[in-house]
């Protein structure tokens, strides 16, 4: 009997789909879309093949951010009734920058069985490819498309201590790369695309050595995955902060920029302010300081 159906609820499984290789899929991943009921996907024509590739032939849903709404309490009912549902993304682990979480919160909030089937992960796989520090890592989703959105993301995350993870598309790349070092520093970082895929390739440097690099060669094939290293202990805080400061005071008063900033880096308030004036009026250390007493 399968797993779930023994005490009348059912079990959602979340399981890992190959990012490229076919060969990476494990034989439990297998297993599990062999014996569910249904199969909730992200695209089905690209779950579809995959599904053909290894014979497998099951009723998918479509579940994405534009009908997770919609589609979550039907798979709900059928994970009341006893279903077996396995859940799948187009490509590696699933609830990685999609809505499953949601799923997954309300079918444990139900009582119903959760389980998830281990595989690949972009985000990883570039993490331990990059050669930068893995002890502590932010994976942060896509950067956004504009650039002063991309700033903004990049001054929240700039104290950060710790490689940050990020999704990117080709036609950005150079453009993202600029940015990033623009507000973060002129951090190493790592270019990883076409993971576990015939073309492979890691490509490893400073930010701005990378954002050249890509203005001159022109957009790269294949999925991208951005990792950065953290900012050194040493430089951080004077060089980020001024950084974060800038980005902050184009959009925001100062008082607004400083709490931003010392909400995001874990600085007390009024350091942040003190510089905040500095940087807005052009006065002393101790002008600032005294000027923002009130801030604390």
């Amino acid at each position: 009997m399968p797993a779930g159906k023994a005490t009348g609820r059912g079990c959602l499984g979340l399981v890992a789909t190959p990012i490229g290789n076919l060969g990476d899929i494990s034989a439990r991943a297998l297993d599990w879309l062999r014996q569910a009921d249904l199969i909730a996907c992200e695209d089905s024509r690209v779950s579809g093949r995959l599904l053909q590739h290894f014979g497998i032939d099951k009723k998918l849903i479509s579940y994405h951010d534009h009908n997770a709404d919609e589609v979550r309490p039907i798979l709900l009912q059928h994970l009341a009734q006893g279903a077996r549902i396995a859940l799948i993304s187009d490509a590696g682990t699933p609830l990685i920058s999609d809505p499953g979480y949601k799923l997954v919160r309300e079918a444990a909030a139900s009582g119903i069985k959760v389980t998830a089937l281990p595989g690949p992960s972009a985000p990883l796989m570039a993490l331990i490819l990059s050669g930068l520090p893995t002890d502590r890592f932010l994976f942060a989703g896509f950067l956004p498309v504009k650039s002063a959105a991309r700033r903004q993301v990049a001054a929240e995350l700039v104290a950060v201590p710790a490689s940050l993870i990020f999704f990117e598309t080709a036609p950005r790349l150079a453009d993202s790369l600029a940015d990033l070092a623009a507000v973060l520093g002129d951090r190493p970082a790592a270019v990883a695309r076409e993971l576990t895929k015939l073309y492979e390739e890691v490509r490893r440097g400073r930010l701005s050595d990378l954002a050249a690099h890509y203005r001159e060669a022109g957009q790269p094939r294949g999925e991208i995955v951005l990792v950065i290293g953290p900012p050194a202990a040493e430089t951080a805080v004077a060089f980020d902060l001024d950084a974060a400061l800038r980005d902050a005071l184009g959009r925001m008063s100062v008082k607004d920029a400083a709490a931003q900033i010392a909400a995001n880096s874990g600085l007390k308030r009024r350091q942040v302010y003190a510089r905040a004036l500095e940087l807005a009026q052009g006065g002393t250390a101790a002008e600032a300081a005294a000027g923002g007493g009130d801030e604390n």
